[in-house]
């Protein structure tokens, strides 16, 4: 290497060089960095999202501990923070791993290992790909065969309610089409500024968009002690009062409910869409868990199978955006990121601005809309799949649903516990009584008393749940999410562990005359 040129000697090597370089630099002044906390957008830094925040972040310092030292007093931590099923042991789906396995490696088409049903499907998604391959771009919206697919799941799911292909957009998950509709509604300024009514208890991906959009957040609260049930009354009030400081716009529902596992009655759905189409409000329906349903008293309904058989006045006009998912349901496929959403009554001139927006992102992944096609379009009763898929998808089913009814009764047993029926999803949200002591402690070290009490059964136990706080809850109230996902003997486990901890915990902070008692 010839380093001579300039003052630099001829003899002077380019580790001298650079010595001397880096020594002048750190002499003189350093240089700034444009992005710092102070010059960062604020609203990113407003952002939270509780299901992947700082209780996670110690599980995974815990678990690198274990594996380097493992002085813990427990051998594992065992993460039921999230719904993802894989993640805790679920099995894939073999029908759908062996259609995607198709269309991502074609040479396995001529394999006799493969069946024909599988091959069928795998072939025709790869004929709707640009050079009938996975890995080329899409239209923005997705295959437009898919699209025809979902339309026809939709038809036959709702009995027939008819479904326009052309209203299905394809999505990265249903957490991409959710922020694209809240990213088209925010407007405004001031008092005219997008309200946006969300559950309390929410997902947390809704007032995480919600704070980055600038947008205001319109609480209304379900009521825990009838289910979780959503109340007309309470929308009413939450719509009144919001009116005086934003422009309400938008109402989402979460149906069957994260985190609460409710599964909304029927005439629980007629009157909030009376409601929406009464105060010109955007109806959001997130319907991931529409298959998740395990209380033989319930019966999923879709908001827009209930909005058709309310009459044309209302089907033709309430504006109504539905998303579905791979993540959740039977599959559980969430690294695929596939999704759907069906929108009904846009304006025209919306609609292209929606294509627009989605063109940006170019398109969903391509293996993400081949596995949604599989969940929409399924084995048939005459094709070779169809009794291992159903047996599949029953088995996952039925042991969510026994899942959920051993979780409610062991954590109604414990006292000082309280937890409602799960009626669906994938989630238990019990009510926690937290003695004044422990509030007391966690206000004097600036966090929410829930947050103290997770972070303790973190550290003692390795359970990793998630804090009520970071969904919501009524004032002076205190809960834990957590996923019913664990296979059942892990579950038991975990739900072992809660009790004895929570035991341990009221006996921690308990008065003396508690104590005495």
């Amino acid at each position: 290497l010839n380093c001579s040129g300039g003052t630099v000697p001829v003899t002077t090597d380019c580790k001298s060089l650079w010595i001397r370089v880096s020594d002048k630099s750190a002499a003189g002044k350093m240089r700034e960095k444009t992005l710092t906390m102070e010059t960062l957008n604020p609203h990113v830094k407003a952002v939270e999202y509780a299901v992947r925040g700082p209780i996670v972040t110690k599980a995974g310092e815990i678990e690198r501990d274990l594996q380097e030292v493992n002085v813990q007093p427990f051998t594992e931590v065992i993460k039921a923070n999230i719904g993802d099923a894989h993640a805790m042991g679920q099995q894939p789906i073999t029908f759908l791993r062996q259609v995607v396995a198709l269309c991502t490696f074609p040479e396995l088409l001529d394999s006799p290992t493969f069946p024909e049903d599988a091959k069928k499907r795998a072939r025709r998604i790869l004929q709707g790909c640009g050079g009938t391959s996975l890995g080329s771009y899409t239209a923005s919206q997705g295959v437009d065969f898919i699209r025809q697919d979902v339309a026809s799941y939709i038809e036959q799911r709702d009995h027939g309610v008819p479904a326009d292909w052309e209203n299905v957009y394809l999505t990265t998950g249903a957490s991409d089409g959710i922020v694209s509709i809240l990213r088209m509604l925010v407007s405004g300024q001031g008092s005219s500024r997008t309200g946006v009514m969300i559950p309390i208890p929410q997902y947390p991906l809704y007032s995480a968009a919600i704070t980055e959009m600038e947008a205001v957040q319109v609480n209304y609260y379900l009521d825990e002690d009838n289910c979780w049930a959503l109340d007309i009354n309470e929308l009413h009030r939450a719509y009144q009062a919001a009116k005086q400081h934003c422009q309400p716009r938008v109402l989402c529902i979460i149906n069957p409910g994260n985190p609460t596992g409710q599964v909304q009655s029927r005439k629980c759905i007629e009157e909030v869409l009376h409601f929406a189409y009464e105060e010109n409000l955007f109806v959001m329906s997130d319907e991931v868990y529409q298959d998740n349903v395990y209380s033989p008293d319930c019966e999923f309904h879709s908001f827009k199978k209930v909005l058709y058989e309310m009459g044309p006045e209302y089907f033709n006009s309430v504006e109504l955006a539905s998303f579905h998912s791979t993540s959740k349901g039977y599959t559980g496929e969430c690294g695929f990121r596939g999704g759907y959403m069906e929108v009904l009554n846009l304006d025209p001139d919306v609609r292209a601005q929606l294509i627009k927006l989605r063109s940006v992102q170019l398109c969903p992944p391509v293996s993400g809309q081949a596995a949604m096609d599989v969940i929409v379009n399924s084995p048939h009763p005459e094709e070779p799949s169809y009794a291992r898929f159903h047996e599949e998808k029953n088995a996952v089913l039925g042991a969510l649903a026994e899942k959920a009814k051993m979780t409610e009764q062991i954590l109604n047993g414990v006292p000082g516990i309280r937890c409602n029926p799960v009626q669906g999803a994938m989630y238990a949200f019990p009510q926690i009584l937290l003695p004044p002591k422990a509030v007391e402690e966690a206000k004097a070290l600036g966090m929410h008393p829930d947050m103290l009490y997770c972070l303790r059964l973190l550290e003692e136990t390795g359970i990793c749940l998630v804090p009520g706080s970071g969904f919501g809850q009524r004032e002076g109230t205190f809960h834990f999410r957590m996923t019913i996902l664990p296979p059942k003997e892990k579950l038991k486990v975990l739900l072992d562990k809660v009790r004895d901890f929570h035991i341990k915990f009221l006996k921690e902070y308990a008065t003396l005359e508690e104590q005495l008692r």
